[in-house]
């Protein structure tokens, strides 16, 4: 239930450019190339003799800086690719802190945009793989879906972490995001914010923080209401039956223990209501008797999808350069599409009112010890143990051998299930710094899955970054990877259930979804070309057995994990970016190729000629984009005022029969013109105008086939957005 006291986060709309990608290791965060900041330096007792009630503040802050610091360094870079979102790139994107989390990496190269029903976007090829951490933390995996449960207003900094990864990192690998959040070194403020746009656009939110003593906290919240909830299945410029209402909310507590230990606390909850879009035009394909058929136009199917997970954890060191961090974690996640009962068996010959549920416990834990200036000893383990839970209740009708149907009298069927697994990793790594010019990071992982398959592995890791110059940074790694099945999107259809039924499926196969084995290799280069440009370029060449893709099989918007026997995915990034006190400004291209052969699990997702093919045939992977690129620029003029806009292209994701085409390029721009007011009677305030899409261009994500593909999307057309800032203090 939504209650519009679920208010949070503040609201910044602006437009373009983050400034650095820097592709540098954590262990020579001194040099020129590393342009994301590096973490502050406690400051001590004796840098001030002031008031004792200043001095009692300033060791606060210190011994929270030092904190900081340590948790970082429980999380090396070296080897991996990394382009980072500093809390002003955010601001000037085109939803500033609104924006959603996949909108804001498609700023980084390598990340495809999909619909938010086929994943939101990919990275390097991969369909999903991506794995969220919070402050250092792993977020369980929620049940796919439309909304994003994760919201970008509490982010004071966001990185995404590429390439060849170091053995810290497991599971979802194609990339890490890495979020840091707001709260440190707030003073007791916050501000409230209100949106309002195109298509019933209106969201509030706020956000506050502080601290007092050992003690502090950052809250944040947002109410979204729109008529654009998922993409529109039609080029119209609004869509049929697309409302949604979604309320987010997130909270971060910490306290000290001393000089060198804090126990924290991580809350976040989402909820969110969809209707799914109708197409108009459409015929019915089954007879109801006498029953009345609503036309394609007035259909009322609808999802929900609930999301919440709570994080303690203790960090603390043991001197001698010893650091420590132990987190407790639990997430639920349901996604419930409700059919229309009628409509839905009249053109797709299933009504299926599906739940798809999810629970994740766990602990992590990650210990750091620096032997001495040229070792960092790092290792660590991983426990999470999952529940899930499909209840499905489906209306079908009778049918012949050919699909035909027999009778207009539905049956219902029930076909509920339920999952339970586990999964265990451990790690041991070194950080060597042979020289001061040279990093090393060797270690490996060891993982186990057990759900509907028990599979185990051990992975070598290995990266390495250099100096060639003051100026001139290569990089280079080699990863070992395994991906277990999400749990939450494995398959339980009982396939003997089905048949006989409109609803049967092509044949009978198996459905354990088996873990991804790769071996991943990548390589780049980041230079200075002078103080305010930075260029860079990576390539990456992954192999992969056992590939794991996910599609919509079926009326409900859930997907569900299958895998190729074998794929191959490879390609090259190239990125620019300016900066100086006025201007910044990016570009990014990537190339990619994604390709699969043959279909070993979930076969009764394809009929009998597209796996006969596919057996035979590299076949392109429906997620790959061969072009993709973006490019911004921000300038700050005189009295407050910043002017911005930003570009996104891709070359067009894959359809028709087993991917065999490519759906046309497209072209996004946006603009926004931000100003800062401070009015006698109100005080400071933030205005911003933005336009997404602004020249109208319409353009098509999907188009309804290929692998996996359930509906045609459209990107969005052009959207008006104005938004009100204002900060307060206390």
């Amino acid at each position: 239930m939504f209650k519009t006291t679920t208010l949070a986060g503040a609201i910044s709309l602006a437009l373009a450019s983050f400034s650095s990608f820097a592709n540098e290791p954590q262990a020579a965060a001194d040099t020129v190339l590393a342009q994301a900041a590096a973490p502050a330096s406690p400051v001590s007792s004796a840098t001030s003799t002031t008031a004792p009630a200043k001095l009692e503040r300033v060791e606060v802050e210190g011994t929270r800086q030092k904190l900081d610091a340590a948790r970082n360094l429980l999380s090396p870079e070296t080897g991996s690719t990394i382009y980072r979102f500093e809390k002003s790139d955010i601001a000037n994107l085109p939803l500033g802190d609104a924006t959603p989390i996949n909108q804001v990496l498609l700023r980084a190269p390598g990340v495809v945009q999909d619909s938010f029903a086929a994943g939101g976007l990919h990275v390097r090829g991969d369909h999903a793989n991506l794995q969220y951490r919070i402050n250092g933390v792993v977020v369980p995996e929620s049940v796919s879906g439309f909304s994003q449960s994760l919201d970008t207003r509490f982010a004071n900094q966001i990185s995404l972490l590429t390439g060849a990864l170091p053995a810290q990192y497991g599971y979802r690998t194609a990339g890490v995001i890495d979020i840091h959040t707001k709260g440190a070194g707030m003073e007791n403020s916050g501000s409230v914010g209100v949106t309002f746009g195109s298509r019933g656009h209106a969201e509030t939110s706020f956000d506050i923080g502080g601290s007092k003593g050992d003690f502090s906290y950052f809250l944040s919240g947002s109410y979204l209401q729109s008529d654009l909830g998922i993409e529109n299945p039609t080029p119209d410029n609004n869509a049929i039956h697309d409302s949604t209402r979604q309320g987010k909310g997130f909270a971060y507590l910490s306290y000290l223990l001393g000089e060198d230990s804090r126990v924290s606390l991580m809350l976040a909850n989402s909820n969110s209501r969809f209707q799914i879009p109708d197409v108009p035009g459409q015929s019915p394909a089954f007879s109801l008797g006498a029953t009345p058929i609503p036309a394609s136009t007035d259909l009322n199917a609808n999802q929900s999808e609930r999301n919440n997970f709570q994080v303690l954890s203790f960090q603390s060191s043991l001197g001698k350069g010893v650091d420590y961090q132990i987190s407790l974690f639990r997430r639920y996640s349901d996604v419930h599409y409700r059919p229309d009962a009628i409509g839905d068996l009249a053109y797709t010959g299933i009504a299926s009112d599906a739940l798809r549920r999810n629970t994740a416990t766990g602990l992590q834990a990650d210990f750091s010890d620096k032997l001495n200036e040229q070792h960092t000893l790092r290792a660590g383990l991983f426990v999470q143990r999952e529940r899930g839970g499909v209840d499905n209740t489906a209306s079908v009708f009778p049918a012949d051998a050919d699909g035909n149907q027999t009778s207009t009298v539905p049956m219902v069927i029930t076909d509920n299930a339920s999952l339970r697994g586990h999964l265990y990793g451990l790690y041991l790594q070194d950080e060597w710094q042979p020289t001061k010019a040279l990093t090393i990071n060797f270690g490996a992982r060891y993982d186990q899955v057990n759900t509907v398959v028990k599979e185990s592995q051990l992975s070598p890791r290995l990266g390495l970054v250099y100096d060639l110059t003051d100026t001139t940074r290569v990089h280079a790694g080699y990863a070992r990877y395994f991906t277990p099945p999400p749990t939450e999107k494995i398959d339980t259809t009982s396939v003997q259930k089905f048949l006989g039924t409109t609803n049967a499926l092509p044949s009978d196969a198996n459905t354990s979804v088996r873990s991804e084995r790769s071996n991943y290799f990548d390589a780049g280069i980041s230079h200075q070309l002078t103080p305010n440009i930075t260029l860079g370029a990576d390539a990456y060449y992954r192999q992969v057995r056992h590939l794991q893709d996910e599609g919509q099989f079926g009326s409900a918007f859930i997907y569900s994990a299958f895998n190729f026997d074998k794929g191959k995915i490879y390609g090259l990034e190239l990125s620019a970016s300016y900066k100086d006190d006025r201007l910044t400004a990016y570009a990014n291209v990537a190339l990619s190729a994604a390709r699969g052969k043959g279909i070993e699990t979930g076969q009764f997702n394809f009929g009998d000629e597209e796996l006969a093919y596919i057996a035979s045939h590299w076949v392109h992977l429906d997620h790959e984009e061969k072009m993709s690129a973006s490019a911004g620029a921000a300038y700050r003029l005189d009295g407050g005022t910043t002017v911005s806009a930003d570009a996104l292209f891709g070359s067009g994701l894959r359809n028709g029969f087993a991917n065999t085409e490519h759906l046309p390029s497209h072209l996004q721009m946006n603009a926004t013109v931000a100003h800062s007011f401070d009015l006698p009677a109100i005080g400071k305030f933030d205005a911003r105008l933005s336009v997404v899409n602004l020249f109208d261009r319409t353009y098509q994500l999907r188009d309804g086939s290929g692998i996996g593909v359930g509906a045609p999307q459209f990107g969005q057309r052009r959207t008006v957005y104005v938004a009100l800032n204002k900060p307060f203090s206390f």
